[in-house]
C-alpha cells in the first residue's frame, strides 16, 4: 500500500513537472516565430521556419531524455528568478539583446537589407545546433547547470569532462548556439546585438564565481585547478 502510495506521488509529481515545462518552453518557438515574422510583414519568410525545426527539435530531446534519466535537472531549469540584483540585471539585458537579434531580423527581410547566400544560411544553423548538442552534454555532466546562480544543499563542484577545461563550459555552448542565429535568419545586421551577448556572459561570470567561491565548498580550489573560465589560454 505504502509503494503504491509512493508510485502515485512520483507519477503526479512527473505529471506536474510536464505542465510546467510545456507552460514554459513550449511558447517559446510561437514567440520566436511570431516577434520575426510581424516585424518581417510576411509568412514567406523559409529561414524561420527551418530555424525554429533546428531549434525545437533537439530541444524535444533533452527534454524527454532528463524526463527519463534526470528529472530534478529539469525541475532546476525552470526556474528563472534570479536572486542576485546583479543578476536580474544581466538577465533582462540578455533577453533584450536576444530578441532584438530576432526583430530586427524580421525588419532585414521586409527592406531587404542583407543578401546571405543560402550556404551560409543552413551553415549557420548546423553551427547552432552543435551548440545545443555541446550544452547537451555539458548538462549531462552537471545535473545543477541551473538557469539561476545558486547554491543548493549538498552541490557539489563538477571538475569532470568539459570542466577540466573550462569553468563554463554551458557559456561556451551558448555562444556557440546563438551567435549563428542572425545569418540563419539572413540577416547581417542583427548580428549587431547578437555580438555583445558574449559581454553580458563575462559580466555574469564574474559575478556567478563571487557567489560560487563564498557559497560553494571546494569552488575556490577548483578555479586554482582550472586557471580558464571560457576560452582555453585566454579567459
Amino acid at each position: 500500500m505504502k509503494k503504491l502510495i509512493k508510485s502515485e506521488l512520483k507519477s503526479e509529481e512527473m505529471k506536474s513537472l510536464v505542465r510546467r515545462i510545456i507552460i514554459r518552453f513550449m511558447p517559446v518557438p510561437v514567440i520566436i516565430g511570431a516577434i520575426t515574422l510581424l516585424p518581417a510583414g510576411t509568412f514567406n519568410y523559409w529561414q524561420v521556419y527551418v530555424l525554429v525545426g533546428f531549434l525545437v527539435v533537439p530541444m524535444l530531446f533533452v527534454l524527454f531524455y532528463f524526463l527519463k534519466h534526470d528529472p530534478q535537472f529539469l525541475e532546476r531549469r525552470i526556474k528563472t528568478k534570479e536572486k542576485e540584483k546583479t543578476q536580474r540585471f544581466i538577465q533582462a539585458t540578455f533577453t533584450l539583446l536576444f530578441l532584438s537579434a530576432f526583430i530586427i531580423s524580421g525588419f532585414d527581410r521586409r527592406f531587404g537589407w542583407s543578401q546571405i547566400p543560402v550556404s551560409m544560411i543552413i551553415l549557420a544553423n548546423c553551427i547552432s545546433l552543435l551548440g545545443y548538442v555541446f550544452v547537451f552534454f555539458v548538462f549531462r555532466e552537471n545535473s545543477y547547470a541551473s538557469r539561476v546562480v545558486e547554491v543548493e544543499n549538498n552541490q557539489k563542484v563538477i571538475s569532470t569532462g568539459v570542466y577540466s577545461f573550462v569553468r563554463h563550459p554551458m557559456y561556451v555552448g551558448v555562444i556557440i548556439m546563438w551567435l549563428p542565429i542572425p545569418i540563419a535568419l539572413g540577416s547581417y545586421w542583427a548580428l549587431i546585438p547578437i555580438a555583445t551577448i558574449p559581454v553580458a556572459l563575462v559580466i555574469r561570470i564574474l559575478n556567478e564565481e563571487s557567489v560560487l567561491k563564498k557559497d560553494l565548498p571546494g569552488y575556490e580550489e577548483y578555479c586554482q585547478k582550472t586557471k580558464y573560465r571560457l576560452i582555453p589560454f585566454v579567459w
